[in-house]
């Protein structure tokens, strides 16, 4: 059925829940991401993550990952925080400062999903946080959510990039919401400040060199030697293109308390995380996106960083 009717009462209730912007579109064929994205992976830009050359046909279309979908109603949740890392320290990307997005936002989809069933009546919905074959911020474009940048993120006009993405699939059929045009113009900051020349070309990136995949993603014992002056400091993810982002300065502190920073978190010294134990590190990230690397993994990457001087 044509459900356009619900659109104010989907909204409505995504803000109610703290998302931000909500937007809709037709589920279907992404014809123009396809050719790009197998001149992705052709070139090698995912590095080692294989798990990107897999389910080719559903990533680039949805009704292949869902029976019966229609829709993608597309969700952003702010997560820019109001508090910093102590100076000198090794750094982490502002998006795991609090508990880890996937419970949060996962928590908040399914109430959604479950106020519109009450509202619509029986309806088929799959939610997604990161966690399948679905390409979120061409969807969220599609949506008329922002564009997407030269450093390959989701920009918002109004908000900026500190936000995540999250997906209902469904059987509901919605009209598109119109696109939004690309305003990067000619401005280069992303691409001049990435310290490990990841965005060469813009609006492509060569995800074996960034920061974040070589922080997180590579599961190798040792980060390539190439990269031993170009980490920035960063030990897990690494927020540089965004900070440089003239449309950041738009951005608005979080109001969700599941991102509240850990205090501990932001205090810990050079030392202290050169020092961290396998105990203390499942203390303290316990709820954190930071668990993904594991203990050895963050520690490869504490050791990995050069040799910061102290006054």
């Amino acid at each position: 059925m044509n459900a356009d009717r619900y659109k104010s009462f989907i909204k409505q209730k995504a803000s109610e829940l703290g998302f931000f912007y909500c937007g809709f579109s037709k589920a279907g064929f992404l014809a123009e991401e396809a050719p790009k994205l197998e001149q992705w992976l052709t070139e090698g830009f995912h590095g080692k993550m294989t798990y990107m050359e897999n389910h080719f046909d559903k990533r680039l279309n949805p009704t292949r990952l869902v029976d019966g979908s229609n829709s993608v109603i597309s969700l952003l949740l702010n997560y820019f925080p109001y508090e910093t890392q102590l100076e000198g320290a090794p750094k982490i990307s502002k998006y795991a400062y609090g508990e880890d997005y996937h419970m949060v936002i996962k928590d908040k989809l399914k109430l959604l999903v479950e106020a519109m069933k009450e509202e619509i009546g029986e309806i088929q919905g799959r939610v997604f946080v990161d966690s399948a074959p679905v390409m979120d911020k061409a969807w969220a474009k599609k949506a008329g959510l922002g564009w997407i940048g030269k450093n390959t993120n989701l920009i918002h006009p109004k908000e900026g990039s500190f936000f995540f993405i999250a997906e209902i699939i469904s059987d509901l059929l919605f009209t598109q919401d119109p696109p939004m045009r690309d305003y990067c113009g000619t401005c280069t900051k992303c691409i001049d400040a990435c310290p490990t020349n990841a965005l060469a070309t813009p609006y492509q990136i060569d995800a074996s060199r960034c920061i974040s995949y070589l922080t997180i993603e590579l599961k190798d014992q040792l980060i390539p030697d190439q990269f031993n002056q170009s980490m920035d400091n960063w030990v897990f993810g690494c927020d540089v293109c965004q900070d440089v982002c003239p449309w950041n300065r738009f951005s608005k502190t979080h109001q969700e308390l599941r991102f509240k920073a850990d205090f501990e978190l932001l205090n810990l010294n050079l030392d202290e995380w050169q020092d961290l134990t396998s105990d203390h590190f499942e203390i303290l990230f316990k709820n954190s996106a930071v668990k993904r690397t594991g203990f050895q993994g963050l520690k490869r990457n504490i050791n990995f960083l050069k040799p910061i001087e102290k006054p």
